[in-house]
């Protein structure tokens, strides 16, 4: 099952699905929305509210996987793995939010006993990203600071900002000496050499600050994304006041209601004309380094096509628990999607 297919990324994820021989059955709260994506793929559809966790339990009777594509994850995940542990599916999902990695993890215990998996962040956050994390860990053991950073181009998806937008007022984090620990958005700016230009990142609260954890054991992690100078020092001055503000469930929900009808993503072209970079560096106490790069294509194009990789793995493969990408299928999963490329350097 594929719920909430008929948001941007959800539509993607349906297409490449299709095209890849599978048949998901279309899920969401509308069938309104539902359809238009159904019919010209020839898929089932299947209507309901994540409120309902016996009405979800009783329709993935018969059906080993969900798919969540529905945001904000912080809101939706935990009634679908509810669902799942329930009716013994798998679950995946495409979040790149730390409170749903970190739920995900507190119900390890429960999918090892019905022998399952929940694996979320099956996307453009964290697989990329993941991976690239346990290629450099592995080539310096021991390591004891991790950084990541990542550059793309283009525009964000509603889901996406209304999921950026959800956890503004949490403010910024890293991971120092094993414990996610408060960082203010906007400080720690820096700047870091991709494969393609040298950019200003500044830190902010990846996922991977929860899944490069589990995935490696390094227990100081920063992750960082590149912006102009400008809206670097922007955000830095700006985001006290900005925290208060979408603290307020009016402000913010309104602000959804905008970015909904306002914000509908990059079209076909934009997504086979842009790429992604990433860099990722393991550092040892001794002065062992290594430090990679990888260079993708567009998000949203990325996350379609590993999305449906990530489900095929998990049917193969069958791993029990709660799971990252990386640690699941390899450092290498990622460039099993088309387009992705690494490179490496080790000191």
């Amino acid at each position: 099952m594929l719920y909430g297919a008929s948001g941007y990324t959800g539509r993607l994820i349906a297409e490449e699905a299709v095209r890849r021989g599978h048949r998901p059955v279309l899920a969401g709260r509308s069938r309104e929305k539902l359809a238009p994506v159904a019919e010209p793929l020839g898929l089932e559809v299947a209507v309901m509210g994540l409120e309902d966790i016996r009405g979800l339990v009783a329709s993935l009777e018969g059906l080993p996987l969900v798919l969540h594509a529905a945001g904000p994850f912080v809101r939706t995940s935990e009634p679908m793995v509810q669902a799942c542990l329930a009716a013994g599916a798998h679950y995946l999902d495409i979040t790149g939010e730390i409170p749903v990695f970190e739920n995900a993890f507190h119900h390890d215990a429960e999918a090892r006993a019905r022998g399952i998996t929940l694996m979320p962040g099956v996307g453009f956050d964290v697989v990329p990203t993941d991976c690239l994390a346990r290629y450099v860990a592995e080539r310096v053991p021991g390591a004891h600071e991790l950084d990541i950073a990542i550059t793309t181009s283009g525009q964000a998806s509603a889901g996406t900002t209304k999921s950026a937008l959800e956890q503004l007022p949490s403010g910024g984090r890293v991971r120092r000496g094993g414990t996610l620990q408060l960082w203010p958005l906007g400080k720690g700016q820096r700047r870091v050499r991709f494969s393609d230009a040298e950019r200003t990142v500044i830190p902010i609260p990846w996922g991977d600050l929860v899944t490069a954890w589990h995935t490696t054991g390094i227990p100081n992690i920063t992750t960082y994304m590149a912006l102009p100078r400008a809206a670097a020092r922007f955000l830095r001055v700006t985001y006290p006041l900005l925290k208060r503000v979408m603290a307020v469930d009016a402000v913010r929900h309104g602000a959804e209601r905008l970015i909904e009808s306002r914000m509908h993503g990059p079209d076909a072209t934009a997504r086979s004309e842009s790429r992604s970079h990433l860099w990722a560096e393991a550092r040892a106490a001794d002065g062992r380094r290594s430090q990679a790069w990888l260079d993708l294509p567009e998000g949203y194009a990325f996350t379609a096509v590993s999305a449906v990789r990530a489900v095929e793995e998990v049917l193969a493969q069958k791993p029990v628990g709660t799971q990252t990408p990386a640690r699941a299928f390899g450092a290498d999963f990622v460039l099993t999607i088309p387009g992705c490329q690494r490179q490496e350097v080790q000191s």
